[in-house]
This record gives C-alpha cells, sequence and structure tokens, in this order.
C-alpha cells in the first residue's frame, strides 16, 4: 500500500496555503508513518509538522505518494524529486514538480502556475488544465525546462515554456500568450488555440500548432511547406502518453514553417498545419 496523505478538516483554522516541499519520495522511503507525520512543512508561512495538516497512512517503501483529495491550496508537489511516484487523485496548487530530476508526478485535476519550472529530468502528466509559466524559467534564471516530459491535456495559461532549455511540453488544449518565450531548445506541442507572440525572442527549437494557424511575430520568415520526418515519431509518442489530440495529428501531411525569431538569430521554428 502506497503512502497516503489526506489533508485535515480544521475548518475556519484551516491554512490558506500549505508548501509541501521536501516531501517527496527519496526522502521518505525508509521513514515509518509517525517520522513522516512529524516531518516540517510550511503553512501560511510558518514551519509546522505534516501531520498538522494531513493524515498520513500507509507505507512509503514503495517509493508511491498518493494525494487523496483536492490539494489546490498544496503548493511545490513533487518539488525536487529525484524518483518514485506522486500521484494526486484531485488538483494541485502552484510550483508542482518545479526542478524535479527524475521520477513521475500524476494529477488527475488541474495544476496552479509554475508547474514543472525548471525541471531536470521525470515526467508529468496533468489530466485537467494548468496554470502560466509551465515549463519555464523562474524570474532571474536563464533556463527553465532543461528536460523530461510534461503533457497537460487541458488548457494552459501565458508564458508556456518560457526560456525551455531541452524536453517536450504538450498542451492538449488551448495555449495563453507567447508560448515558447525566449525558448533556447526543446519541443512544445499545443493542440488548440494559440495566444499572440507565439516564439517571441526564441533562439533554438520547436512551436508546433496541431490546429491553430498562429501568427507569428513580424521578427519571423515564412519558410517552405513540407512534411518533417520527426513529428509523426513526436506525436506517437505524445498519444502514448495519453494526449488526444496528437493522435489526431499524426497524419496531418504537410506542415507551414517560420523561421525565427530573427532578433535572436533566426534559428528556431514555428510549425502549423497547411
Amino acid at each position: 500500500m502506497p503512502l497516503t496523505l489526506s489533508l485535515r478538516d480544521l475548518g475556519a483554522a484551516a491554512p490558506l496555503a500549505i508548501d509541501l516541499g521536501g516531501v517527496v519520495p527519496q526522502v521518505v522511503r525508509d521513514l515509518d508513518a509517525s517520522a513522516i507525520a512529524r516531518l516540517e512543512v510550511r503553512a501560511d508561512g510558518e514551519p509546522v509538522r505534516l501531520g498538522d495538516v494531513a493524515s498520513v497512512g500507509g507505507s512509503s517503501g514503495d517509493g508511491t505518494i498518493e494525494c487523496l483529495g483536492d490539494f489546490a491550496r498544496v503548493h511545490r508537489v513533487a518539488a525536487g524529486m529525484t524518483s518514485g511516484a506522486i500521484v494526486v487523485r484531485g488538483s494541485v496548487g502552484r510550483h508542482a514538480g518545479a526542478g524535479m530530476t527524475g521520477g513521475t508526478l500524476t494529477v488527475e485535476g488541474s495544476a496552479g502556475d509554475w508547474l514543472a519550472a525548471e525541471m531536470i529530468g521525470g515526467s508529468i502528466h496533468v489530466a485537467g488544465d494548468a496554470g502560466d509559466g509551465i515549463a519555464g524559467a523562474f524570474p532571474g534564471s536563464a533556463h527553465g525546462m532543461r528536460g523530461g516530459l510534461v503533457v497537460v491535456c487541458g488548457s494552459v495559461g501565458s508564458l508556456a515554456g518560457m526560456r525551455l532549455r531541452r524536453g517536450i511540453v504538450a498542451v492538449g488544449g488551448d495555449c495563453g500568450d507567447a508560448p515558447a518565450f525566449e525558448m533556447r531548445a526543446g519541443t512544445v506541442v499545443v493542440g488548440g488555440r494559440i495566444g499572440s507572440h507565439p516564439g517571441l525572442g526564441m533562439r533554438r527549437g520547436s512551436l508546433v500548432a496541431l490546429s491553430d494557424t498562429p501568427v507569428p511575430p513580424p521578427t519571423f520568415v515564412r519558410g517552405a511547406a513540407w512534411s518533417p520526418a520527426f513529428l509523426p515519431l513526436l506525436l506517437q509518442r505524445l498519444a502514448r502518453a495519453g494526449l488526444r489530440t496528437a493522435a489526431e495529428g499524426v497524419h496531418a501531411g504537410c506542415w507551414r514553417q517560420w523561421h525565427g525569431d530573427g532578433l535572436t538569430g533566426g534559428r528556431g521554428e514555428i510549425l502549423h498545419r497547411v
């Protein structure tokens, strides 16, 4: 049986925000439930014991943590995870999976802002929506996500893949403004509508629009219409990962390529179906 966490019903005394950073499989694997309940977390900025805000059950021996219920006010779930698995049976707050280097995070609901920010490895799957800055760089950082796979089946906010350095970010629904902003390398795939300024400041990498026809910034140059060999392989992989819109684009055929951003070298690309 995996380790289970359920938020306590504290009524009016319930904290508005809980920081679960540090409660990850590699930390709790060799601890019993009572020791895990004594781990320090933060509630509304104050240090508390995990057991004060959540009921702890099961065993951590298999490297899996299950968060049961609505964790929308719980932040930094799976932040810094190196191995194992965390499954959230509901929604989760901001900074989920930030700085992950391995393991898997599965969210059956939606996620807040900065999902997978500066992630290095591992995989994240969100069944619902996510907020702004997914797989992006924190303010002042040169690089966002540097490896791994992030799949959001719903829609996301603005600045998805900001300064992405490596890895794949796939969005099944719509995407807000400035996806792939100042992107260094890697791939961002969007199944629905794309907001304004896609690829602004892009240096390298690919932004792939599966159904929309985005308007590139004026610093992009229109390229050829062709069928890149890597796209069917990429979309098949994303379809296996549960992205329905990727499966629909596998046999799309011809794609229009745009080269940019010309102000930063012009070695990136935006691709959309013709």
